[in-house]
């Protein structure tokens, strides 16, 4: 006989155990006119790294505090990118060759 305790396991310690009720809407009634949206505030699935300079990250920064203190909307900057990400990918959709991602990346020196 062994003298260790048994512990409950990770699955066990972590398992839900309330249904949840925030679920986020599925996708297709999430959906605005235009197409796309950002995900939100949910759980997400799939992480990517994304390298920005200095300045690409004191504007992120800026922005999410201009929304925070000119419009009352508190985010972190995962979302405003989520949100950034949408819009350009609908105005793509939609605008395809003139939209704003192909002129920009069109542009010399890119």
């Amino acid at each position: 006989m062994t003298r260790r305790v048994a512990l409950p396991g990770a699955a066990e310690l972590f398992r839900t155990t309330v249904p949840r009720t925030d679920q986020a809407e599925p996708p297709e009634a999430a959906q605005p006119a235009g197409g796309r949206s950002g995900s939100g505030r949910r759980k997400h699935d799939s992480k990517i790294t994304v390298y920005v300079s200095d300045e690409e990250l004191l504007g992120l920064e800026q922005a999410r505090l201009a929304l925070r203190a000119d419009h009352g909307i508190a985010v972190d900057r995962g979302r405003v990118v989520r949100e950034a990400v949408a819009v350009v990918l609908a105005d793509l959709n939609r605008n395809g060759a003139d939209s704003v991602l192909v002129r920009r990346l069109q542009e010399p020196g890119e």
